[in-house]
């Protein structure tokens, strides 16, 4: 006869619990990342009905990631104050309120208010996720694994959102791609008050509004200023006074936090090579991200005249490749470190805006299939890294404030891809869309080639051996303990989660 079991199950049912955490985290962060790409392919459906110009469909996007941008912070430290799973839960009621009024908006200027509440509860989610994550897992081997596939499903809610939107708009028109939304997310909602354990930082961080309204006016005069360029005049009254206010708020922005006993943005953290390449990496990527999916969905439904559901179809390469590299990034990432996924994510997306450079209206299939392969690896890499290498850097008890950096600057960077990319781009076209249309994309194509060698210097440049003691004595400085998550080249690879 056997011998009872008993006493291993309390550390399976325990590990059963922290993986349906993990599991209701992740559906979160799906259904927001899903948001962030799924209204590009209805965006030519939007503006037929609500007669919006370019500039309208722009801020259609930026609406939402800029809000989530300027609000992640802050939501992350409210969170760590009052209760993550109370804040997370009312950050999914949110964002299912703001994507049902979404689908119900009448016009351009409601549509684009609607989509920043949506975001109001998307900025609630993710940062507070990332936080119930890493109080979650406390082994670092399993704590890294988690964060993998944390960063891998970024990359396949992205990939699904073209494809899915394709259906969606053809088949029930582009209300239907923010209806999706509210069944998941109350399907969420029930999940965290059934699973989801309350918790709260022992100290949590005192609120910095000063901060935080510096940041709302970078990152909001900032983008209208380059939206807005083109139809108001670089020169008028209006963009100079949006540009000023930018500029002097980045320029108080660190002046305040060196100031602050505890900042929105703690200064020291950009001392450490992992963080601030983290940083710049996600800002480069999403940035890439923004503007090819701006670019691509006029191009292939307003240029070669395709539906919706066709012009989602054409994305299957990306798609197909996300999902493959997503969650291969996140298992190279917790055995090996982020260095390679970080070389490969920048080849992959230089090829594919180098290839792109050559489009034209009539371009063979093969050209844009294999562009939209080699964008699919590269972006399906990025995602895990970006998140690894921001937390790695950072003690333990600053790893929710990395992630919500990362994942802040990840919404920055779509903000400006969107923003000037598109800018670029339709303030080029010059003659009919179907002829103008595609080589004035070219300009926005070099951009993204651009882009994606920043991210393979910054791979390379960051996770060095010398980038690890740096991070070292960043986390020494900040007095906290080991970095919460193993990096650099060489390094053990973690157990598997048991």
């Amino acid at each position: 006869m056997s011998e009872p079991s008993a006493p291993t199950a309390p550390a399976d049912q325990g590990r059963r619990r922290r993986l349906l955490v993990l599991a209701i985290c992740c559906l979160s962060l799906f259904i927001v990342g899903l948001d962030n790409t799924v209204v590009n392919i209805a965006l030519p459906a939007i503006q037929h009905d609500l007669d919006a110009p370019a500039s309208g469909l722009q801020w259609i996007i930026d609406a939402y990631t800029l809000v989530l941008a300027s609000l992640l912070m802050l939501f992350g430290s409210v969170a760590d104050r009052f209760g993550r799973r109370r804040v997370f839960k009312i950050g999914l009621l949110c964002f299912a309120l703001g994507s049902l009024l979404c689908s119900l908006a009448p016009s351009l200027e409601w549509l684009v208010a609607f989509r920043a509440l949506q975001a109001v509860g998307g900025s609630m989610l993710n940062p507070v996720a990332m936080s119930i994550i890493t109080n979650t897992f406390t082994d670092p081997a399993e704590r890294a694994r988690a964060i993998g596939v944390w960063g891998g499903v970024v990359g396949i809610s992205m990939a699904m959102g073209p494809l899915l939107g394709g259906f969606l708009v053809d088949g029930a028109g582009w209300p239907s791609i923010f209806l999706i939304n509210v069944p998941v997310a109350l399907v969420a909602v029930a999940l965290t008050i059934r699973y989801v354990p309350e918790s709260r930082a022992p100290r949590p961080r005192r609120l910095d509004p000063v901060g935080q309204l510096l940041m709302v006016l970078l990152l909001g005069c900032g983008t209208a200023a380059i939206i807005e360029g083109p139809g108001n005049g670089w020169t008028s009254p209006l963009i100079l006074a949006l540009a000023g206010v930018a500029v002097a708020a980045l320029v108080a922005f660190p002046l305040w936090e060196r100031r602050v006993a505890e900042p929105l943005v703690d200064p020291r953290f950009f001392a450490s090579p992992p963080f601030t390449g983290a940083t710049v990496t996600a800002v480069c990527a999403f940035a890439g991200l923004g503007g090819f999916l701006f670019l691509n969905t006029l191009y292939l439904q307003d240029v070669r005249h395709y539906g919706p559901v066709e012009a989602g179809l054409w994305t299957l390469p990306m798609a197909g490749m996300m999902l493959v590299c997503a969650p291969l990034s996140g298992r190279i990432v917790g055995g090996r470190g982020p260095r390679l996924p970080l070389v490969a994510a920048g080849l992959g997306l230089a090829a594919s805006g180098l290839l792109l450079t050559r489009l034209t209206a009539d371009s063979p299939a093969v050209l844009l299939l294999v562009a939209y392969a080699l964008f699919g690896f590269g972006f399906g890499m990025v995602n895990a890294p970006i998140t690894n290498a921001a937390v790695s850097g950072m003690p333990r008890a600053q790893a929710g404030v990395a992630a919500a950096v990362a994942s802040t600057s990840r919404q920055v960077g779509q903000s400006l891809g969107v923003a000037v990319i598109g800018t670029v781009v339709t303030s080029a076209v010059v003659g009919p869309v179907a002829t103008g249309f595609a080589s004035a994309s070219h300009a926005g194509w070099w951009i993204l080639v651009g882009l994606g060698g920043a991210i393979l210097a910054l791979g390379l440049a960051t996770t060095s051996a010398r980038a690890t003691a740096a991070a070292a004595r960043v986390v020494a400085r900040l007095g906290g303990d080991a970095p919460a998550v193993r990096t650099g080249v060489r390094q053990a690879p973690p157990e598997r989660l048991r």
